[in-house]
């Protein structure tokens, strides 16, 4: 029985020590001047570009819009949890820029650790949407 006890209190630590660490707020990490890599050796340009950004931020959730001339707004809502990015491209580069969020706990340059992921997810499926190029 005694160990037992112990088994649920150990549980009880590792459980709150995970919790916290989900909640830990990490530093907001941008994507810059992400090298644009096709499959082939020819070149790009930056209208295919912009539709491997929107293809692959649409695949993800992202709602995607021209902001301006080689720049596109990327939005993601899940829950109660806004992300807007800056996505400035050309037939070379992209870059995926922190922009504004809600209910993602952003304070002094850093924010809840979903944020990071969402990013690195819709870079990932960018550069598999340039790779298909």
């Amino acid at each position: 029985m005694g160990t037992q006890i112990i088994r649920t209190a150990l549980a009880a630590g590792i459980a709150a020590v995970a919790l916290s660490a989900c909640q830990t707020p990490q530093a907001i990490q941008n994507i810059d001047g992400a090298q644009v890599t096709p499959s082939t050796a020819k070149s790009v340009s930056a209208t295919q570009v912009r539709a491997a950004i929107i293809t692959a931020g649409t695949s993800l959730g992202w709602k995607v819009v021209d902001a301006g001339p080689g720049k596109l707004e990327g939005t993601l809502n899940l829950r109660t949890h806004t992300a807007v990015v800056d996505i400035p491209y050309n037939s070379s580069t992209y870059s995926i820029k922190h922009k504004r969020t809600e209910g993602l706990n952003e304070s002094n340059g850093t924010i809840h650790r979903n944020y990071n992921s969402w990013v690195g997810n819709l870079d990932r499926a960018i550069r598999t949407e340039i790779s298909r190029l």
